[in-house]
């Protein structure tokens, strides 16, 4: 039997190591050719590798949560196939070739790929997490959405697992099962929100916070890179936000009046995330200054827009970007977003999705909240917060009436943005939404 090298790949030219998280097989166990070998944890972002090769892991090099560089071999699979020398080099060659090119931008990208219906909230919702294998399971044997929020995980964290999703559909055709039962509420579990954290035992720690009244997890790597990212932040900007009051009643009549159109041609759900990205990209090209960085004392106007949408994971928050959303149009942005959400969530991200932005979009307003004030993604120079749509009382040419409303927040770099420049760009914004051409199909 041929042998194999896994070895760890390199997701982008500037990651230097990685650490596993996990290993979805085990030593003797048959896998095949771009099946979910293991999951991996770089400084920009949490990625499942798929084997190289088809064949039995015969070997574990390096165990879970160990830490090595790149190219590094962890472990062997035997297979019988030919040509399988170069195998091992796939996923590091195929994360390299991902890179995007540093000077012109690129052609206008071909219209993305439609994503299931499972995901279609992927961009809203920090519920459960699905894998593509478990959800391709679903559609080919007509389970619902509904159904799939109902079968009990006995994965890490109470994922759902291919042998889950597979005895729930078994117990189904033997009539074992009743009518689904009211789906789980799309949120995490008290204790498992935002991020996934292990347990680990520090004894100068243990003796300050002794058990069982207190527990010590450790933070991941994505989690303490964010946390790092973020203090940066604030000591390198001096962060102001302006928040004005935007008027949604035209956006979520519009949505209403399309959404099942919408579904059932582009096999997912249209949401209010699409409405709010098309109405910044046409106010950052009124206000390009906003689409700015900043170097030492000069100014780095950028002359296209990158544009990060904030998305709630289940290893902490990651920052997908739509590259060039000044080239999109409404439907180019919806796909753009349910395709980057999904791949969030189902760590199918590369380096380069996560790099490059210039303004960000982060969507609180899904948990509820109504105001926020949110942090600049560093080297950017503004940030939009969006909070929760609610009817509310307004006065409408002297009558009262009932409007759905949100506040919407900008923070900004007031090196470079002052208040009045602030205020316009929010305030474009909310004209673009309360006059959003109610014409509009898709």
């Amino acid at each position: 039997m041929a042998k194999v090298e896994v070895v760890m790949p390199q997701m982008g030219e500037s990651i230097a190591e990685g650490t596993i998280i996990k290993w979805h097989k085990k030593v003797g166990d048959k896998v095949k050719k771009d099946e979910t070998l293991l999951e991996i944890s770089t400084d920009k972002v949490d990625s499942e590798i798929p084997s190289p090769a088809s064949g039995v892991l015969a070997e574990i090099v390096v165990e879970e949560q160990k830490t090595v560089p790149v190219r590094t071999v962890i472990a062997f699979l035997e297979t019988d196939g030919e040509g399988v020398a170069a195998a091992s080099q796939t996923s590091s060659s195929a994360a390299l070739s991902k890179e995007a090119p540093k000077a012109q931008p690129p052609a206008p990208a071909p219209p993305q790929p439609r994503a299931a219906p499972s995901l279609q909230q992927a961009t809203l919702q920090p519920g459960r997490f699905y894998s593509p294998l478990v959800l391709n399971i679903a559609r080919t044997e007509g389970v619902s959405m509904a159904e799939l929020e109902t079968v009990p995980g006995t994965g890490e964290g109470g994922r759902v697992s291919k042998k889950d999703i597979l005895a729930y559909v078994e117990a189904k055709k033997e009539g074992t099962i009743g009518q689904p039962a009211a789906p789980l509420i799309s949120r995490a579990p008290a204790g498992q929100v935002g991020i996934v954290a292990k347990p680990v035992e520090v004894p100068e720690l243990r003796e300050k916070y002794p058990a069982p009244f207190h527990e010590i997890l450790q933070m991941s790597n994505v989690l303490q890179k964010m946390a790092e990212h973020m203090v940066k932040s604030v000591h390198t900007s001096p962060h102001v936000s302006a928040i004005h009051e935007v008027d949604m009643t035209n956006v979520v009549k519009h949505r209403a009046e399309h959404a099942a159109e919408f579904e059932r041609k582009e096999s997912y759900k249209l949401t209010f995330t699409p409405y709010i990205v098309e109405a910044v990209v046409r106010a950052i090209k009124k206000y390009p200054l906003v689409n700015c960085s900043i170097e030492g004392d000069k100014i780095i106007k950028k002359n296209y827009i990158n544009l990060g949408i904030a998305v709630a994971s289940e290893n902490g928050l990651i920052v997908p970007v739509i590259k060039h959303a000044e080239e999109k149009n409404f439907l180019g942005f919806s796909r753009a977003v349910n395709d980057l959400a999904a791949r969030t969530r189902n760590k199918k991200l590369m380096p380069d999705d996560i790099q490059g932005g210039t303004f960000t979009i982060s969507n609180f307003g899904v948990f509820g909240t109504m105001i926020g004030t949110p942090i600049i993604n560093q080297p950017q120079v503004a940030i939009l917060g969006t909070g929760a749509i609610k009817k509310r009382v307004a006065v409408i040419d002297d009558a009262i009436a009932i409007r759905s409303i949100a506040f919407f927040t900008l923070s900004f770099d007031h090196r470079i943005v002052d208040g009045a420049l602030g205020g316009m760009f929010l305030e474009e914004i909310v004209q673009n939404l309360q006059n959003f051409d109610m014409s509009m199909k898709f």
